[in-house]
């Protein structure tokens, strides 16, 4: 039984009248298959074009990157140029210039040729990758310069001066991704920094933070020099690349409200990170940058992130 219509006519040997109502029938049909065509090319057009400008609206904000391995999942990385606690205030007359790599926001200082800070989120998301199985090994990159960036270092310029290439975002945050791995080996993202003090209580406090970060979901990590009145140089002919006296490093958890920053001397460091505990404020106060508002700035209580 054909339900929903009028029966064909049922005629034996006479194709000819079959023939006149399945055209009848198919006229009828296209004639209601092409209203509902257009109907749903236009539901189509409105869909396409919701979706376009809700892509555009995502875009402009985050940034998706594959994750490492076989899996098909993708970590969101905020794109550091739109990520309002990334920004940093530098001082007036400091010479800056703003390179926004994949996962970290370089302010660089075209004329010490070093970083005036380095900035990142780093979430357990890109913790758990980076400390997954297959991630990516340190010893397959290597130092390079930026050569979008004029004034970066060569890698050489570093060689014999007695200090090492001191990443401000460490390759331990961000073996997760190839890119954001070879981006944080450019020397835009490197400072001189006394060998001992790079290979051991700064790379604890780094440990640190890395394991915070798994713990608290989400950390804002911002890393840098303090500079001196007059600054020893290395480099070629020993005068194109500025020493600091002293690196901080400020952390910010968005989900706790909580904040502390440490600021450790160019030289080695005995003691735990507790001595080299300090607020936000006094980093502002070292450095004349000024931290988004968003972030406590007297806050100063390791119990609360041991």
């Amino acid at each position: 039984m054909v339900m929903g219509g009028a029966l064909p006519p049922q005629v034996m040997g006479d194709s000819s009248i079959t023939t006149q109502w399945c055209v009848q029938a198919k006229s009828k049909n296209k004639k209601k298959s092409s209203k509902k065509d257009k109907k749903s090319k236009k539901k189509d057009k409105k869909d396409k074009k919701k979706s376009k400008q809700s892509d555009k609206a995502t875009a402009s904000s985050l940034m998706s990157v594959p994750t490492i391995g076989k899996t098909t999942t993708t970590t969101v990385v905020p794109q550091q140029n739109t990520n309002a606690l990334l920004a940093v205030t530098i001082p007036k007359g400091v010479s800056n210039q703003v390179l926004n790599y994949q996962a970290i926001r370089v302010n660089f200082n075209p004329s010490l040729r070093i970083p005036n800070c380095v900035a990142y989120e780093l979430t357990a998301t890109m913790v758990a990758m980076a400390d997954a199985p297959g991630h990516e090994v340190r010893k397959n990159y290597n130092y390079a310069k930026d050569k979008s960036v004029k004034t970066c270092p060569e890698n050489w310029e570093y060689r014999g001066s007695g200090y090492s290439r001191g990443h401000m975002a460490p390759a331990m945050d961000m073996r997760w991704d190839k890119t954001t791995m070879a981006q944080c080996f450019y020397m835009t993202n490197m400072c001189p920094q006394d060998t001992k003090l790079n290979n051991d209580h700064w790379r604890v406090l780094e440990e640190r933070v890395h394991r915070w970060a798994k713990r608290d979901k989400r950390i804002m990590v911002y890393t840098g020099p303090i500079m001196g009145k007059d600054p020893k140089m290395i480099g070629k002919d020993k005068k194109n690349i500025a020493v600091p006296d002293a690196f901080f490093k400020v952390l910010y958890a968005p989900d706790q409200g909580r904040a502390i920053a440490f600021i450790y001397p160019n030289t080695p460091c005995p003691g735990g990170i507790k001595k080299y505990a300090v607020t936000v404020a006094e980093v502002e106060r070292r450095t004349g940058l000024t931290f988004s508002n968003a972030i406590p700035k007297h806050q100063c209580k390791i119990e609360d992130w041991e």
